[in-house]
């Protein structure tokens, strides 16, 4: 599916408001906040699309929020993420999930939806934020009037988030895109993104890449012509620095029978303990990720089809780290785009935005949605990473 970027920045400055009475004339400033809009279209197809938008707050901080703005004739919506969408007529109301309302002073929030579209698919001409019209052209950002200024608040320090995995994880322009390529946007500017995730490795051949040989030991594991390991994981190894954090997402490729890439499940849960236990002793943090699930439909419900999920919940517990299951979490967030049924074409359709023709890689809205289930559960798990989230 070619992605089709369509992008529109509405600006709205804050207002003023004169009151006449009695003798005189006063101005008071609105206390209105003022806002940004970035709706950016990323996939269409006949009859469908897919959209992400981004709210920027510039003016008071807010605990909740609610963008409006009309539908186009024959427009529609039918799913959406990270926001509760509703329609009355031509009129769309999102609504900030339980985890993303608070937005400060200069702060984003973003949301995506999936809609249906006839005739013509045009961006929005206006939005309202909290009620508020963000009216204006594409002008610079204006400066709201905020009263005395404030010390700014103290930068968080830098932090680089490291990544290993397999190929629903690693960088790529195009399909397979795996969700570690769209993680860094979700991030301030204080944190780096370095994805060493690979295609169609297990968790043994990325870290020892070409020492894995084609036999089998008595224990039935493939077995290691040196202990050596990956370029990639040394170069990790002389990069961390305390404070660093480590996600890890293995188990997809882990299950072949066939050496190199076979691996049991005990050895598996030591491996991600030797990832986990180096990446501690040197005061980076690993999050371990069980594996991200492919589309399988039973009748019109989404299920689960991958190994290794107990695994590396068993892993983290062992070796006292957080674990995300993004498996599980995947499984709903297809349900909840109702991508079940389907008639096994992924080449059209909302199934065919997200995935590329095979059930079980990416296209790049796919990734970027199942990048925001992972910053969700950041959130919602209270993992520190999540402080650097916009």
């Amino acid at each position: 599916m070619t992605a089709f970027r369509a992008p529109l920045t509405v600006l709205a400055a804050a207002a003023l408001t004169v009151a006449a009475g009695g003798l005189g004339i006063a101005a008071a400033r609105a206390a209105a906040p003022a806002c940004g809009v970035t709706y950016t279209i990323t996939s269409q197809w006949a009859g469908g699309f897919g959209a992400d938008v981004t709210v920027t707050n510039l003016g008071d901080p807010v605990t909740g929020w609610t963008l409006g703005w009309a539908l186009a004739p024959g427009q529609g919506v039918t799913q959406a993420w990270n926001a509760a969408v509703t329609v009355s007529g031509t009129a769309v109301t999102a609504t900030n999930a339980s985890y993303n309302g608070s937005v400060a002073t200069g702060a984003s929030v973003s949301f995506g939806f999936n809609g249906t579209w006839s005739g013509a698919n045009p961006v929005p001409s206006s939005f309202t934020f909290n009620g508020t019209a963000c009216a204006g052209g594409t002008a610079p950002s204006p400066t709201p009037c905020t009263g005395p200024s404030t010390p700014p608040a103290t930068a968080a320090p830098a932090v680089k988030v490291w990544m290993a995995g397999d190929s629903t994880m690693m960088n790529a322009s195009t399909c397979p895109i795996g969700w570690g390529s769209q993680l860094a946007a979700y991030f301030t500017a204080g944190v780096t993104v370095q994805n060493s995730a690979v295609g169609g490795r297990s968790i043994q051949t990325w870290l020892y890449e070409g020492n894995v040989t084609g036999t089998k030991n008595a224990a039935g594991e493939c077995t290691l012509s040196s202990t050596a390991y990956s370029s990639r994981w040394t170069a990790m190894l002389d990069g961390f620095r305390s404070g660093d954090y480590l996600i890890v997402q293995f188990g997809i490729n882990d299950g072949d029978t066939a050496c190199p890439r076979h691996v049991g499940t005990a050895r598996f849960k030591e491996l991600l303990g030797v990832m986990a236990s180096t990446a501690k002793a040197r005061g980076v943090r690993p999050v371990l990720v069980t594996p991200v699930a492919a589309i399988t439909c039973s009748g019109g419900t989404a299920v689960g089809n991958r190994g290794f999920v107990t695994e590396t919940k068993d892993a983290a517990t062992a070796n006292g780290v957080p674990v995300i299951d993004l498996h599980a979490r995947s499984v709903a967030l297809y349900n909840s785009l109702k991508l079940c049924p389907n008639n096994g074409d992924y080449t059209t359709g909302a199934v065919g935005a997200f995935f590329c023709n095979d059930h079980t890689h990416f296209e790049a809205a796919g990734a970027r949605q199942i990048a925001g289930v992972i910053t969700a559960a950041l959130r919602e798990q209270n993992i520190p990473l999540a402080s650097y989230l916009k």
